[in-house]
């Protein structure tokens, strides 16, 4: 059976393995040439640097403009990155969709069943061993992609945290592409067809990953608050890498008097036409800036918990896919 199951694949796999050399080849040169830049323009010491809460206001500056010309020669590769995002579910289209749909759009598992293979095996053995290859990909992927966007990481002031790279790096891309294969496997047992079946895998991968990152990512650990003046003390600078969730002004009574912008105002508390800064907004005395954030240090728990949601989402949706099988005429 294990040896069917290669014969039946391998022109999958060999398709797979060009498809990420060609990638590599690529996404290699991009990544070096990143770094380079990234070292000319000395962010490596800007980073260590920028980390320490006393660090000098000219070398922020300094570090800044050095971080903003990195972001402007680079910064279109974040459409890339967004391509890039889509990988996980090509796996399940072309590897889990067809896995059974096409088996059973064409009657060739009626042959299996009859030569003394049982459906259980059957199932077990597929499922085994594309899941074990998805997974050795998953991994190579969530590796070469960690080392690929660490310069632009570190340049961002969202850090790993941004909307597109926390899904490019570490190891919730083997969650995301477990859960597409799976989500493939399962389609094809429900709609028996392969077309239907990979429409269904990309509707369901595309609903349940934008549902888990906007409504559950935010709320895995109780979210910190922070808030800073209006006046005089400025925007504070060691939230570099922080997931900011929310911003506002509130008033000395906490009540929120604008949501989505915050105020620094100069020494003094006046602003350009003389009036009391904030005066236009209705601010009263002792209002300040209000922030709702992940800090950065989280991201590996994040990322672990995120991962750890897909795993089981996979084997249960595995788990009826054999079930599945087991009423498949």
């Amino acid at each position: 059976m294990i040896w069917l199951t290669w014969r039946q694949h391998r022109k999958q796999a060999l398709y797979t393995l060009l498809g990420f050399a060609v990638l590599a080849a690529v996404m290699v040169p991009i990544g070096l040439s990143m770094r380079h830049t990234f070292a000319d323009l000395g962010l490596t010491d800007c980073v260590n640097q920028l980390a320490r809460a006393d660090v000098a206001q000219t070398t922020r500056e300094t570090c800044d403009e050095g971080f903003f010309r990195f972001t402007n020669q680079y910064g279109n590769l974040n459409l890339l990155a967004v391509l890039l995002i889509a990988l996980p579910v090509l796996v399940g289209l072309f590897w889990g969709a067809p896995l059974v749909a096409r088996e059973v759009e064409q009657g060739t598992h009626r042959f299996v069943w009859t030569q003394g293979v049982g459906r259980n095996r059957w199932a077990l053995v597929k499922f085994g061993l594309v899941g074990a290859g998805a997974l050795v990909l998953a991994i190579g992927y969530g590796l070469g992609m960690s080392w690929w966007v660490e310069p632009l990481t570190q340049t961002a002031r969202e850090g790993r945290f941004g909307l597109i790279v926390f899904d490019l790096q570490g190891v919730v891309p083997i969650g995301y592409t477990l859960f597409a294969v799976a989500l493939g496997v399962f389609a094809g047992t429900v709609w028996k067809r392969m077309l239907p079946a990979m429409g269904i895998t990309l509707a369901g991968f595309i609903g349940v990953r934008a549902a888990i990152a906007i409504l559950a990512r935010p709320h895995y650990q109780p979210a910190r608050t922070q808030t800073f003046p209006i006046d005089g003390g400025g925007i504070p600078e060691g939230d570099r890498g922080d997931w900011v969730l929310s911003v506002g002004i509130r008033n000395a009574d906490g009540a929120m008097v604008a949501e989505d912008t915050r105020i620094q105002c100069p020494p003094g508390g006046k602003g350009p036409d003389g009036r009391a800064c904030g005066a236009e907004l209705g601010l009263k005395p002792g209002a300040y800036n209000w922030e709702l954030y992940q800090p950065a240090d989280r991201f590996w728990l994040f990322q672990g918990i995120e991962t750890g949601i897909f795993v089981a989402l996979a084997l249960l949706l595995l788990y009826l896919a054999v079930r599945r099988v087991r009423r498949i005429a």
